[in-house]
């Protein structure tokens, strides 16, 4: 795709915002606000895309609450109309950037997701230390206060970088600017499926940084979370300075002072909610802590019970599973 189909007229148009509703709806009909929305459909649908097509639509703010997953997160939630315009501009621009985004960049991403992060770094891990026959040593890093820091005037230069049309450019103007954290022109919501597109977008600028000018070819994001794979101990020790520098300097990012260390691969490195080990890996304990108090709290839906039984047959996790069915076994119609 390049700018010449991203254009403003296919961001707007009735058939784009008919599709991204039937995407946006799923699972939501019975949502009270989506519902309501609902009621006048046809007249809230084109009077979202007049007031696009005369350019005077206005984002409209947010409604804020917390949650606990698994740390505390503030949640801004943005009107259906809101929400709906995201998709309609998510639906054309993600397939346009995805096309420019380094293939270890794995955060919000088709095809992409923690479980293949994880299993591509494990590939790394073993190419590096040789089958295991070498020393793997690991950079982990985790950007503070990610979100709440993506600066909006450094995102629109960035977002320019790549397209033109100066009524998309507004769009997203309207969107970035409907939002701020920790003050002015700082931070984007949690809630918009929008800031999930954006901050890949301002990320892959450090991916990019990483892959092409620091040349590390075992280098994997996941939002703000990143790893860097190599066998020399000085080559890691002498790129984090730069990496420090680049995120202050280019991003106004700074690295979590808590969560920045170097070690082996085989004494077990932490990523994404597995500790990984040359020859298996195990869930976190606070992984697991929280995987279990969400079991107790949904009393144990079958949905919920499968969702997790997914997710820990990728590790070695028999003694979880174990444990999964013997309180929640008899709440599945098929045995595990």
């Amino acid at each position: 795709m390049n700018n010449k189909i991203v254009t403003y007229d296919t961001i707007i148009s009735l058939q784009n915002i008919h599709e991204a509703w039937r995407e946006f709806v799923a699972g939501k009909k019975n949502k009270a606000d989506v519902a309501e929305f609902s009621l006048r459909l046809g007249p809230n649908l084109y009077n979202l895309h007049d007031d696009l097509k005369r350019r005077v639509y206005r984002h409209g703010s947010y409604e804020a609450f917390s949650v606990n997953d698994p740390k505390p997160r503030s949640i801004h939630k943005a009107s259906v109309r809101d929400r709906l315009l995201h998709h309609t501009v998510y639906r054309v621009l993600y397939p346009y950037f995805d096309s420019r985004f380094t293939f270890d960049s794995y955060s919000c991403r088709n095809y992409k997701g923690t479980h293949r992060a994880v299993e591509r770094f494990r590939y790394f891990a073993k190419k590096v230390s040789m089958n295991h026959r070498r020393t793997c040593w690991v950079l982990k890093c985790d950007v503070k206060k990610f979100f709440a820091s993506v600066d909006h005037s450094i995102l629109l230069t960035i977002v320019q970088r790549h397209i033109s049309d100066p009524d998309i450019i507004s769009l997203i103007q309207n969107i970035i600017g409907s939002f701020s954290s920790t003050g002015p022109g700082k931070g984007l919501p949690l809630g918009n499926l929008t800031s999930q597109l954006l901050v890949n977008v301002y990320m892959n600028e450090f991916d990019q940084f990483m892959k092409h000018i620091l040349k590390q070819k075992y280098y994997i994001r996941y939002a703000d979370d990143f790893v860097i794979m190599h066998r020399d101990l000085g080559v890691l020790e002498e790129i984090l300075p730069k990496i420090r520098n680049f995120l202050e300097g280019n991003l106004k990012l700074t690295l979590h002072p808590d969560k920045v260390y170097i070690k082996t691969f085989a004494s077990g490195v932490d990523f994404l909610g597995w500790v990984n080990f040359s020859t298996h890996k195990v869930l976190r304990t606070t992984t697991k802590r929280r995987m279990f108090k969400k079991l107790e709290r949904s009393e144990g839906k079958p949905a919920t019970i499968q969702s997790y039984l997914g997710m820990i047959k990728h590790g070695n996790t028999y003694r979880v599973k174990e444990k999964i069915e013997k309180n929640y076994g008899s709440n599945l119609s098929a045995p595990f």
